[in-house]
């Protein structure tokens, strides 16, 4: 493995793990015993976190792609 490919594990690894526990924690929110919350508060915070989502998954899928006009003449 080489030595990119190795920080790269490391660091997702690391990363997605800290994303998952943030997921978890934020999940503690929903107990209606302890907060008063209502369904449009729930479509906020879930679309903010897909729209970001879409947002990375783009930068991985978009990198070392080179950028042509589509039928590209002048």
């Amino acid at each position: 493995m080489t030595a990119k490919r190795q920080n790269f594990v490391r660091l997702a690894e690391r990363r997605t793990n800290k994303v998952l526990k943030a997921i978890d924690t934020l999940g503690h929110c929903s107990n209606k015993h302890l907060y008063e919350y209502g369904s449009e508060d729930i479509n906020i915070i879930f679309q903010r976190i897909e729209d970001e989502i879409k947002v990375i998954k783009t930068k991985f899928e978009r990198e070392g792609k080179v950028f042509k006009f589509e039928g590209g003449e002048e």
